[in-house]
């Protein structure tokens, strides 16, 4: 008996999802286009606060790896997560809660990636 309501809890719960910030899709681009604009403003300042080692060409390079590396998330609520992340580490960045490794830390060469499969592994670990 108690199984039954709750599994029609759980349905009404599953259908009626309140959004975190926004309200439709549009809402939450318009919001990632404020954190891009806030976050392409920041970066020369924070190539002259952290003394980094990179241009301010390469910092809003990376900024837009970054932006586009979450372009195919479509859920307004998942939209919404990664705005409040990238809030938060906007404001680590400008108050200087971070240091120095902290920033280049995004600014390491491409890594290799990983074997997955069996026979590349193998190669990998037995090549000169």
């Amino acid at each position: 008996m108690a199984a039954a309501g709750a599994g029609k809890v759980a349905k009404a719960a599953g259908a009626a999802v309140k959004p975190i910030f926004s309200r439709d899709l549009g809402e939450a681009k318009r919001r990632v286009r404020e954190l891009y604009r806030a976050w392409y403003r920041e970066v020369p300042n924070a190539v002259h606060l952290y003394q980094l080692d990179i241009s301010v060409k390469q910092g809003r390079d990376k900024v837009r790896e970054m932006f586009m590396r979450n372009a195919h998330v479509s859920d307004p609520r998942v939209i919404d997560m990664l705005v409040i992340k990238g809030k938060m580490e906007l404001q680590e960045t400008t108050r200087v809660w971070k240091q120095r490794t902290h920033i280049m830390r995004f600014f390491h060469e491409t890594e290799i990636p990983r074997p997955k499969d069996f026979l590349s592994k193998f190669y990998v670990g037995h090549d000169p």
